[in-house]
């Protein structure tokens, strides 16, 4: 199977270095991406928006034959629905790595502090305690040292679907600051945040209890829960 691997906010496709060894020895082909805007703190990231990263996803989708798993980690996670939404016939499987499906007219997150039209890594403290749970103090060091700022409009753009096959691919919810339980509750509560999951036909839910980043804290077993997801070619 070919999975292609979506980074969250801040980090490109070496993000996704640690994981990619189990899913190869797995049988899978793995594409870790750097979308745009991302290739280091130098690159031209104006005017580059949402729809820009789900275009390059989708275009990446578009040089493989047979069906693609996307796994989309953080912010990723809004581009891969969205590329199932594109693409709800090439999906076999979109794995949300401490994410959720984002519905129409949602935003990633509109609060981050933007810094000349772009989002750094913001200081610690604007994280919730959940996010940062066993990010160390060198692991912290770590990232920032590899951060790249993300691009505002990626953070801010609102969500444009428009296909309800979407629906039909099954997805995978790997849980990470908060456990399957309280995700299942959210979506029997009919909360907002959930109303899109709500809404897919096939889910299935993995518990790896870490912070917001367990391709840094925890990356043998998120590579564990990856493979879980997808099953061995």
């Amino acid at each position: 199977m070919d999975i292609i691997l979506i980074p969250g906010f801040w980090l490109d496709a070496s993000s996704w270095d640690d994981i990619t060894p189990a899913l190869e020895k797995a049988g899978h082909r793995t594409h870790p991406l750097t979308l745009p805007g991302m290739e280091s703190a130098d690159a031209d990231r104006s005017g580059i928006g949402l729809r820009d990263h789900i275009d390059y996803v989708v275009g990446e989708v578009d040089k493989l034959d047979g069906p693609v798993v996307l796994v989309g980690h953080s912010g990723g996670g809004a581009v891969a629905h969205a590329v199932a939404d594109a693409r709800p016939d090439r999906i076999a499987r979109v794995v949300y790595v401490d994410s959720a499906p984002l519905g129409p007219g949602g935003v990633i997150n509109d609060e981050l502090p933007v810094v000349d039209g772009e989002i750094p890594l913001p200081d610690w403290n604007v994280f919730e305690d959940e996010d940062l749970v066993d990010l160390t103090p060198e692991l912290r060091d770590a990232f920032r040292a590899r951060a790249v700022p993300t691009p505002k409009g990626v953070a801010f753009d609102k969500q444009v679907l428009s296909d309800d096959r979407r629906f039909d691919v099954p997805v995978t919810v790997i849980c990470c600051e908060f456990s399957s339980a309280m995700v299942r509750a959210w979506v029997e509560q009919d909360i907002p945040f959930a109303k899109e999951l709500a809404a897919v036909k096939d889910t299935a839910y993995i518990d790896l209890p870490t912070g917001h980043w367990p391709q840094l804290t925890k990356p043998a077993e998120l590579a564990d829960a990856i493979v879980s997801a997808v099953g061995k070619a």
